[in-house]
């Protein structure tokens, strides 16, 4: 990275991290420091959903998969505007109306205090997992980069958010998610325009979609009804669907952006913003993913896109067999360019480059089995080093300190998302209703702050000890994909199933639970329809534990 790089990167971080500080400075209340004192404009609270959900692993690990598969993971998004619409119309003014500060206080309301806190503790569990991926995404990159520790990285990435989440709570969050997205947005559509600069000038931005075309990159819908396949429409219209509504509808990292719009107006033109605009926005990123594999196609990938791990391997003794599958790929990648020369380009062979490809594919799987039998510490998917690969190796100075800095805002601004609302159920749900009723605002606030920092060094912990499994992104949505299904059960019964009271309910997310760790762990179904099973199961085991229950107090309806 050059001088200006760094620049670029150290001065939009620093800004970020002092900004947020010093905009939400001073002594505050719960209101405050959790609801931002209900002051969030529509606008602000859209950007702010998305920022939370779109984390670095979006920006880095998408594009990667979109360069290996494709762009059938967009289909996981499918599900998205209907939950939002569905959310905007029954969770919102359920919780404007009770007036609470987490979306669990609202279940005890519903049920006992037993449920609320069994919500609350899955929640703190998957999230808290999720906040040190968060972390540990970005750490990836410098750790690549500069060759520095990850640990050291970890701990230096998760102590810049602490500083300013720690500071303004909820306000900070939603104060610096503007700045953040702003400079997300502005990043990838420069990186698009530059892939697109880069190709050969007789390759137009059509030619480029051809040969994606041709290269199966652009194969969006599947209506397979195969359950094994993770991203078809039916698992992102249905398993997205469910998997939506638990987050944006239970998990506290977002209600807590929502619930400090001002009115339940801003709050919903916000989630319908959100709806309208993620599934365009993640088409995009894939996009680029798209357009850097075809980039790939006129100047050569390297043979494995982990480039510290590719050195590595060359001081084995896999180094003579690497060298062949390097010879192996030139007369590959020559082959090639000559099929898509100029001249060539109208008539292309699809069958032909199809062929190609197949046999590039094989070679990489024989690096990834060497990379495991005489490297077996290091990981052997590449998908998540694809973008960054592409990032420091050929875009121009500056805009490479940009670009990272797009990867550390989404970090940063997702990760504080996750410590603000952690901090903020440990203190509602389980400190202040349990352990420590009915003492001052002042002390509840203090609390807060140091259950951010206590949940930011469990997260630091966790990213110190992660690894890549599979794909990040994918790796964030299977653990997600464990707990929403029961969580998601228990607010659907709440809303919508009038007979079941407390004792039901809570030991059918108890087995319910259970039942899809089971599932998941004989791998009997792709993870996105473990939301849908876990809902399902939640409901049906409620209902009928209920019926074999005598009733122990009347239905309390909050809402």
């Amino acid at each position: 990275m050059s001088q200006v790089d760094w620049l670029v990167l150290s001065g939009t971080l620093g800004f970020i991290v002092i900004y947020g500080m010093i905009r939400t400075r001073g002594k505050a209340n719960m209101q405050s420091y959790v609801l931002g004192d209900n002051e969030a404009r529509w606008w602000t609270v859209g950007l702010s959903v998305m920022a939370t959900q779109a984390s670095a692993i979006t920006f880095m690990s998408t594009p990667g998969q979109a360069f290996h598969d494709g762009m059938g993971f967009v289909q996981f998004y499918f599900g998205l505007p209907i939950a939002m619409v569905i959310i905007c119309y029954t969770f919102i003014p359920i919780y404007y109306r009770l007036k609470v500060y987490t979306a669990y206080e609202f279940l005890e309301q519903r049920f006992d205090v037993r449920t609320r806190a069994l919500t609350s503790i899955l929640f703190l569990v998957q999230r808290g997992l999720a906040a040190g991926i968060t972390i540990f995404a970005p750490a990836i990159i410098l750790s690549t980069i500069l060759g520095w520790n990850l640990t050291t990285l970890n701990i230096i990435i998760g102590l810049l958010v602490i500083l300013y989440t720690v500071t303004g709570g909820s306000k900070a969050v939603n104060t610096t998610q503007k700045q953040q997205m702003f400079i997300i947005f502005l990043g990838m559509f420069a990186a698009f325009y530059v892939i697109l600069d880069s190709l050969p000038p007789h390759v137009g931005f059509s030619d480029a979609m051809e040969i994606a075309a041709g290269s199966e990159k652009l194969n969006i819908l599947d209506f397979s009804l195969d359950l094994s396949n993770r991203y078809t429409f039916w698992s992102g219209i249905t398993g997205g669907l469910f998997l939506a509504l638990s987050y944006f509808g239970t998990d506290q990292s977002q209600v807590q952006r929502y619930l400090s719009g001002r009115s339940v107006r801003e709050s919903r033109l916000g989630l319908i913003f959100n709806g309208i605009l993620k599934v365009p926005m993640q088409f995009f990123i894939l996009l680029v993913g798209v357009m850097v594999f075809v980039f790939y196609q006129f100047v050569a990938p390297p043979l494995f896109f982990n480039k510290n791990t590719l050195d590595k391997l060359r001081q084995t003794e896999a180094s003579v067999p690497l060298q062949i599958l390097e010879q192996r790929q030139d007369s590959l990648f020559r082959l090639k360019t000559e099929l898509l020369k100029e001249e060539q380009l109208p008539l292309i062979s699809k069958s032909s480059l199809h062929e190609l490809q197949s046999e590039e594919k094989k070679i990489r799987e024989e690096v990834r089995k060497l990379v495991k039998s005489h490297l077996p510490a290091e990981e052997t998917n590449d998908k998540d080093y694809v973008f960054i690969s592409f990032v420091l190796g050929y875009l121009p100075k500056g805009l490479v300190g940009l670009l990272l800095a797009v990867i550390f805002c989404a970090a940063m601004s997702s990760t504080s998302s996750e410590l603000n609302a952690l901090a903020s159920t440990t203190t509602v749900d389980i400190y202040r209703r349990i352990i420590n009723i009915g003492d001052t605002d002042e002390h509840y606030v203090t609390i807060t702050r140091l259950f951010t920092v206590i949940w930011g060094v469990v997260a630091i912990i966790f990213a110190c000890f992660g690894s890549l499994f599979e794909n990040l992104i994918q790796f964030v949505n299977i653990i997600g994909s464990l707990f929403y299904g029961t969580i998601l059960g228990i607010f659907m019964v709440a809303f919508y199933v009038r007979l079941v009271q407390g004792k039901a309910i809570f030991y059918a997310a108890l087995i319910s639970e259970v039942i899809v760790l089971v599932i998941y762990y004989l791998d009997i179904v792709s993870y996105l329809w473990l939301n849908v099973i876990g809902c399902l199961l939640v409901m049906t085991i409620s209902i009928i534990l209920q019926a074999a229950l005598e009733d122990e107090s009347p239905y309390n309806d909050p809402t």
